[in-house]
């Protein structure tokens, strides 16, 4: 580009805001725009407590150095960043309540950029959506309260995300991407958009395709993962190491298995079938093994609390009676993000059974009943631990020391293949 680009980014969460400092560091002039009012003033103030880091810097490092650059800010305002953009990346998520997208938020934003659009603005849609979503649902409201026509007047595209949290800097500049465009001049503006940040491949298909790829891409996921799950439960009962039996089929050049956990948490994986159940019902077209595979994946919480039942029971102990540890709540290893983290399901389940539940993660700021502010409060007198999500402070645990915390005949449930097998003589220790 031979103009330095200036672009909005709407939705600051763990996908906007990464993507915008991208933008800044690379040279672009970056606004922010949240719904948050709270959320913006910690921003600007150069608080963050996201963990993403990119070559040796903290997220929160970056974004002092692009606000102290001028290249970055955050607004609640659409119109302030109208009077200085022409670009709008849309990365606000689309919500999933008992089964059923919630399109407010994603129509509140288009609503809002429609007001503000201006004659030659480009609208990137980077959400993870129901297909059809940009040309059925974004496109109406952009032209109806804009009066401007997509493709002629202004640039429509959509550009699926990939990104995966921990990873976010990285990705985005060398995650291969694809992208759509309403017609052929919308995609080589989004072409030039994402090319500003990216140095990989980028491959144009039709809107259609590329926003049903994005959400298959998580489905296959969430399938293998169900597969695993009953691969474990087979090997449980057959007396074999799940994750050996997993290294080794691994070896295997065309298979690659994904390991078992405390379930499929995060905001994308547990929502992906969600977003593509509308468009199939609306097709006639029937779900069948993807329906399967995601009521597994959640019931596997229900599956864990019953394994520690049965192994508190072989202590002498009941499950109603005793209190257990929960160490990590974030949806997946060394994350700060607890959305849809499957724990607050075995959580949930725990106590539903009469269990008193005391949980600990150094790295999720949300605030519990039962979540503690130190490892020791969590395991001083528990009858059971569950480790369901690594943090760094778990990686250097010496699990001897542990153990004498905990009350006597403990058990220790490893649903992340982390506590050391020298223990298993010493203590009652459950794997997956």
């Amino acid at each position: 580009m031979t103009h330095p680009v200036r672009v909005a980014v709407v939705g600051l969460g763990f996908v906007g805001l990464p993507l915008a400092l991208t933008y800044a560091m690379k040279g672009a002039k970056v606004v922010g725009i949240d719904v948050s009012p709270r959320l913006v003033e910690e921003i600007n103030a150069g608080q963050s407590h996201h963990l993403e880091s990119y070559k040796g810097k903290l997220l929160r490092e970056i974004m002092q150095e692009q606000l102290a650059a001028d290249r970055f800010h955050a607004t609640t305002s659409y119109a302030e960043a109208a009077e200085t953009v022409n670009n709008y990346i849309i990365t606000v998520g689309l919500p999933v309540k008992n089964g059923d997208p919630n399109f407010g938020p994603l129509k509140g934003c288009a609503e809002s950029i429609a007001k503000i659009l201006k004659k030659g603005d480009t609208v990137m849609v980077r959400s993870t959506v129901v297909p059809g979503t940009t040309e059925e649902v974004i496109k109406p409201i952009l032209e109806e309260i804009s009066g401007l026509v997509a493709g002629e007047d202004f640039y429509l595209t959509y550009c699926s995300e990939r990104i995966a949290e921990g990873r976010a800097f990285e990705e985005f500049i060398h995650m291969p991407l694809v992208l759509g465009g309403i017609n052929e001049a919308s995609a080589e503006k989004g072409k030039e958009l994402l090319s500003f940040i990216s140095e990989t491949e980028i491959t144009i298909s039709s809107i259609r395709i590329v926003e049903t790829s994005k959400v298959i891409e998580n489905i296959q996921r969430d399938v293998n993962i169900a597969m695993v799950q009953e691969f474990a439960r087979f090997a449980e009962a057959f007396g074999i190491d799940t994750y050996e039996l997993i290294k080794v089929a691994n070896t295997h050049t065309r298979v690659n298995l994904l390991t078992p956990g405390p379930g499929v948490g995060g905001y994308c994986l547990p929502n992906a079938l969600y977003y593509l159940q509308p468009k199939a019902n609306e097709l006639g077209v029937p779900l069948n093994l993807l329906g399967t595979a995601r009521g597994i994946n959640d019931n596997v919480p229900a599956v864990l609390v019953n394994m520690l039942d049965e192994a508190l029971k072989s202590q002498g102990k009941q499950l109603a009676e005793s209190r257990v540890a929960v160490l990590g709540l974030a949806m997946k290893d060394f994350s700060n993000d607890d959305r849809i983290s499957p724990v607050h399901d075995v959580i949930a389940l725990l106590q539903a059974k009469g269990v008193e539940v005391v949980s600990y993660d150094p790295a999720v700021h949300s605030s519990y009943t039962h979540k503690v502010e130190t490892l020791e409060q969590a395991l001083k007198g528990s009858d059971a631990l569950f480790l369901t999500a690594v943090q760094q402070e778990f990686t250097q645990l010496d699990w001897s020391q542990l153990v004498a915390q905990m009350a006597e005949s403990p058990v220790l449930f490893d649903t992340k293949n982390r506590i050391p097998r020298t223990l298993d003589t010493q203590v009652k220790v459950v794997r997956m």
